[in-house]
């Protein structure tokens, strides 16, 4: 008798995928800059650096408005303001908490991989009740390059001991989903700003919700990832 083929892994984005945390990235962006003498900030500004990790995200911030503090101070900094606004408030999409309980359920290797900084994963998996049931996690801040690159997921996929091939990836932007795809990953992509839905990145997804979490659907994508479909 053949053995059984082994269960996908399942990989999560955390912010805007698994849960949304975007408002308190902003806020906190907004906050940092301010303290350092640059207002008005928008949320739109903070739209298109949606899906790139904090690091990326604070070069490109320090260089455009000539920030003199270190990187890694205005690291630190953000990453204190995020925690206090986390923790006080982060909600986890249902449909996408109805999905991770299933694959939980049915024994399916899962993880998560994000840009954020392990303390902040680590805070929201906590405040979301999550932990329980996603307790390994992968930050940018562990591998060398963020996404587009894929070496947070290829980290993800080596400590489950998975094949990248066997692994499905969720994601909420375009460079995440260019990450799956360069890691040789099936992609769900649900955008978190649905006008993103048309960008080529997305083109690659094996599944795509356009509406974005308005028009997820956990039982369609379990059915997806499971081969029932």
């Amino acid at each position: 008798m053949s053995p059984s083929p082994a269960l996908p892994a399942v990989i999560f984005d955390l912010d805007g995928t698994l849960v949304d945390s975007e408002p308190n990235y902003y806020e906190a962006g907004r906050r940092l800059l301010e303290a350092h003498g640059v207002h008005g900030f928008t949320w739109e500004e903070h739209g298109s650096f949606i899906g790139i990790g904090t690091r990326e995200t604070l070069e490109t911030l320090r260089a455009r408005y000539g920030i003199a503090a270190p990187l890694e101070e205005l690291l630190a900094e953000k990453d204190r303001h995020y925690l206090a606004l986390a923790t006080a408030h982060t909600e986890a999409f249902p449909q996408m908490r109805k999905l991770v309980e299933r694959l939980h359920t049915a024994g399916h290797p899962m993880a998560v991989a994000s840009g954020s900084s392990r303390a902040a994963i680590a805070a929201v998996l906590s405040t979301t009740g999550l932990d329980a049931l996603l307790p390994r996690y992968v930050s940018a801040e562990e591998v060398p390059h963020g996404k587009p690159e894929p070496d947070v997921f290829l980290e993800a996929a080596r400590r489950l001991g998975a094949d990248p091939a066997g692994c499905v990836v969720l994601e909420d932007a375009p460079p995440g989903a260019e990450a799956a795809r360069r890691a040789g990953m099936r992609c769900v992509a649900v955008p978190y700003l649905p006008r993103t839905a048309d960008d080529p990145s997305f083109a690659s997804a094996g599944l795509l919700f356009e509406g974005g979490q308005a028009a997820f659907d956990a039982q369609r994508v379990y059915d997806w990832i499971s081969g029932t479909a």
